[in-house]
């Protein structure tokens, strides 16, 4: 392959909803640059994009692919994306490195919710959208009807560029109002013919015409100026009009396909090569201290990371962009996060398995390499002394958590490692090791998420695991002052044990002031306050301990070890095993004997004061409550808000934007579990939403006896 400069590369995401047709468009794409020769089918199993065994079986995009085709003198960089928001961490990292997006709409449904949620992460990352109707030779397709919820959805932003003559299965053609010709197709295979456009049509097209003039105009003041003198725009200038529209995100150019039989697919990318921004055109990239790199093939040699897979064959292979400059077979780079020395002994130009190797490449192209080192998605690697570090990949947070383990033990270890494979080639799947939960705990974007992974685990890697609902990472509090005492004592024939522990506990509320004095059991106590030591606990809250002794009733060589008790019984509270938290402890008394008193003594007696003190003190549970946002169409909003209510959640506000409901509320994580799947089936998948911690609140009586029946079953059971 020839060396494409920046100014010759066009990197283009394909977008779209489940079976719009993106993988069909990606075929007739690389067709069209004969970069294959003929062109596989979703059903026949034999597509670029969709090569993995899963994707196979369900017949639908899983992963993001990154392909490639050559046409007019130019490279198109393609990434073909999952249409399910479970598998959004393709989309995220595709926009990251790409410079416009190709919105596929099936002219059977028109906007669907794919369309909406994609359109939505576009607009996040700024990215310019071109509309490519597509399967307009289905029989229930339907142009007027697409157009319409296009335009319902995007206002004035909907350009046509064309539209088509016939539907259904008689579609074989299209008028470009750019071009002003009309395109009639002679075969299923792209072969097509110029014509002049037929006197039936031409009013219509002179018409759509004058509009996209107008709106080429309104783009530029020098073509406005033009337009005024001259009442018309050639089709260079109308294109140079479109350009500034589609690089600001205020036009969307709209297209006519059958992807299927590759109709319309060489305009569009005529029109992509001819109007879409080169990589140096669309924008530069921000570091993480804040400096603006241009995508300049003079510039320092610097490739950003975006994607790492393990192949079985190759090893892990690493996709990245070329950020600036020009990088050689056999370069070396510096890894801005962690310094290490990275040679890039090959390169490749990738169309899915299909690899050509190349000996340089110039900013702006997009491809792989094989067995680096260290690097990882969202590192940076760089020539000449530079330290950029781009911007990472800023994934959405976790919508589905789930507890998983291995049926048999012997395989724990290989779960874990295969499991943090998994997040290294998928960041949006989370893996965590609770040692509060004991539990590890996985995380992903929604329930079919998740059981894809373990249809990884089960079929390819013969582990079979269980996944079951997460245990809630509860805390446990008191409400009012309460005391205790506890002498341990042990005797068995040498040496024994003896210790006996005298404490106070009460809430510990930030900002209160001290005291001294407590009245516990109708009996007046006042303390001498001798020693104060605080610890922030790393689960949350604080444990405030104070050394009251007087009189030597304690030798202080022993207070830390009823430290080190009262602190384990914190780390498994007494109502369900839970950290505690929020506490003051006041030690002002106690017993010890001069042969049998030691360390474990008195960490048993201070473990047990502590836990008797407990439950006298008005102890309560606590559950972590989440700021849950859904953005729901409002027809669904009753449903939602209903489902939310029966969650124990608090709905705090409601807002709209874009034809679609804001709904915030504040819900417990123990009333979560599967919410995702729910949100879904209430909503036909056309809502989506994200949560964030909040704070911990105290959970309702009747939800703390059930946790504490529940515990001390489970006690019974062990």
């Amino acid at each position: 392959m020839k060396t494409y400069t920046t100014e010759q590369i066009r990197n283009v995401v394909l977008l779209g909803g489940t079976h719009s047709g993106k993988t069909t468009l990606a075929e007739a794409l690389l067709f069209e640059g004969k970069v294959i020769e003929r062109r596989g089918t979703i059903e026949a199993k034999n597509t670029v994009s969709d090569t993995t065994e899963v994707e196979q079986l369900y017949q639908r995009s899983i992963y993001s692919s990154l392909l490639y085709t050559e046409f007019m003198e130019h490279k198109l960089n393609i990434i073909d994306t999952p249409g399910s928001d479970d598998f959004i961490g393709g989309v995220i990292s595709a926009f990251k490195i790409a410079d416009v997006g190709v919105m596929v709409i099936n002219a059977q449904q028109g906007i669907e919710v794919g369309t909406e949620i994609m359109a939505r992460y576009a607009e996040q990352h700024h990215k310019p959208l071109i509309m490519a109707v597509n399967q307009l030779d289905h029989d229930k397709s339907s142009w007027d009807d697409t157009i319409d919820s296009l335009r319902n959805a995007y206002g004035n932003k909907v350009t046509l560029i064309q539209y088509p003559v016939g539907h259904g299965a008689s579609f074989n053609a299209f008028i470009d109002v750019l071009k002003m010709k009309m395109y009639r197709f002679k075969d299923d295979n792209g072969t097509r013919e110029e014509l002049p456009i037929p006197d039936e049509e031409m009013e219509r097209a002179t018409e759509l015409q004058k509009i996209l003039i107008e709106i080429a105009a309104e783009h530029d003041e020098a073509l406005m100026e033009l337009f005024f003198d001259k009442g018309v725009l050639s089709e260079d200038e109308v294109r140079q009009g479109l350009r500034i529209g589609l690089a600001n995100r205020q036009i969307m150019p709209v297209f006519c396909l059958s992807a299927k039989k590759d109709i319309g697919t060489k305009r569009l990318m005529e029109f992509i090569i001819n109007v879409a921004p080169s990589p140096d055109k669309s924008r530069d990239f921000k570091t993480v201290k804040d400096e603006i790199v241009p995508c300049d093939a003079n510039g320092a040699p610097s490739i950003f990371v975006f994607k790492t897979m393990m192949e079985q064959h190759l090893g892990e292979v690493s996709y990245f962009r070329v950020m600036s400059g020009k990088i050689t077979e056999g370069i070396d780079l510096t890894n801005a996060v962690n310094g290490n020395k990275e040679r890039l002994t090959i390169l490749y130009a990738v169309a899915g398995k299909k690899r050509e190797k190349l000996t340089e490449m110039i900013a702006g192209d997009i491809g792989c390499t094989v067995k680096l080192k260290s690097a990882k998605t969202n590192q940076t690697l760089n020539g000449n002394g530079k330290e950029w570090q781009f911007l990472p990949i800023q994934f959405p947070p976790s919508k589905f958590r789930t507890a998983i383990k291995a049926k048999t033990d012997k395989d724990d270890e290989k779960l874990s490692e295969i499991l943090n494979r998994a997040h290294a080639e998928d960041p949006t799947i989370v893996v965590e090791y609770s040692k509060e939960l004991k539990q590890i705990i996985l995380s992903g974007q929604g329930e079919h998420h998740i059981n894809i992974l373990k249809w990884y685990l089960t079929n390819m890697h013969k582990i079979e695991v269980d996944l079951f609902p997460p245990r809630i990472p509860y805390r446990e509090t008191i409400t009012k002052i309460a005391g205790a005492d506890y002498r341990h004592k042990k005797q068995s024939g040498g040496a024994g044990q003896f210790g006996e522990v005298h404490l106070l506990i009460e809430p510990y509320v930030e900002g209160a002031p001290e005291n001294n004095r407590f009245k516990v059991n109708g009996r007046e106590l006042v303390l001498n306050l001798k020693g104060k030591e605080e610890y922030p606990l790393e689960w949350g809250g604080k444990l405030i301990y104070y050394n009251c002794i007087v009189g030597g009733a304690i030798d202080a060589r022993f207070m830390p070890a009823i430290l080190k008790g009262i602190m384990e019984k914190m780390e498994e509270g007494p109502l369900t095993g839970s950290y505690a938290r929020d506490i003051k402890v006041y030690v002002y008394d106690g017993k010890m004997h001069t042969v049998d008193s030691n360390e474990i003594s008195f960490k048993l007696a201070g473990r047990n004061a502590f836990k008797e003190a407990f439950k006298k003190a008005g102890p309560k549970i606590m559950e972590p409550i989440y700021n849950v946002e859904v953005m729901v169409p409002g027809d669904a909003m009753g449903d939602v808000m209903s489902d939310l209510q029966n969650r124990r959640a608090i709905i705090g506000g409601m807002s709209s934007e874009k034809g679609f409901e804001i709904l915030n509320a504040r819900v417990p994580l123990a009333e979560m579990n599967k919410y995702s799947t729910a949100l879904s089936s209430l909503t036909s998948g056309r809502a989506t939403f994200s949560m964030t911690f909040a704070e911990y609140q105290q959970v309702p009586a009747e939800v703390q006896e059930k946790l504490l029946a529940a515990y001390e079953a489970q006690e019974k059971d062990e």
